[in-house]
């Protein structure tokens, strides 16, 4: 019997919600739902996706927040947020994806602030920040993440301000602040 690995639901701009059966595609590795406009939530389901590397959702312009139960996808290595143009913020839990190595929230305008767990990702390697246009400031805890290499910032921070703790990114590359 074969699992499946890759659900690919991109351009579906009418779906609203996922079916509650996706919980159970326990070998599911990459869920795209590029521009599906009408998304306005994942389900806490989505928790259950313990294989989950890859969970794309740009241009989800209707998602306003992530649950708190994505912090239990171990595997998650790529979260594109980029052009969820409705979300606010992100969950605490964020900070429990141990495995996580990118995080896009570039066109991200209405998000205000990023969680202080992000701190504790120990693999997060990229952020990208492109245009995120309410956001107020990074974290203080954005000094702790020890294999961050690139942190791209443009048309972002709208105090224009960094935490000295930046400073602390031993491993950082590129440091992207064109404003």
């Amino acid at each position: 019997m074969c699992a499946l690995q890759n659900l690919d639901l991109n351009n579906c701009s009418s779906l609203q919600e996922l079916p509650t059966s996706i919980g159970q595609l326990i070998a599911l590795q990459n869920l795209y739902l590029n521009s599906c406009w009408g998304l306005q939530e994942l389900p806490t389901f989505i928790g259950q996706l313990s294989a989950l590397k890859n969970l794309d959702l740009q241009y989800c312009s209707s998602l306003q927040e992530l649950p708190t139960y994505i912090g239990q996808l171990s595997a998650l290595q790529n979260l594109h947020l980029s052009g969820c143009s409705s979300l606010q913020e992100l969950p605490r839990s964020i900070g429990q994806l141990s495995a996580l190595q990118n995080l896009h929230l570039s066109g991200c305008s209405k998000l205000q602030e990023l969680p202080t767990s992000i701190g504790q990702l120990s693999a997060f390697q990229n952020l990208h920040l492109y245009n995120c246009s309410s956001l107020q400031e990074l974290p203080t805890s954005i000094g702790q993440l020890s294999a961050l290499q690139n942190l791209h910032l443009n048309n972002c921070l709208r105090s224009q301000e960094l935490h000295a703790s930046i400073g602390q990114l031993s491993a950082l590359q590129n440091l992207d602040l064109l404003i």
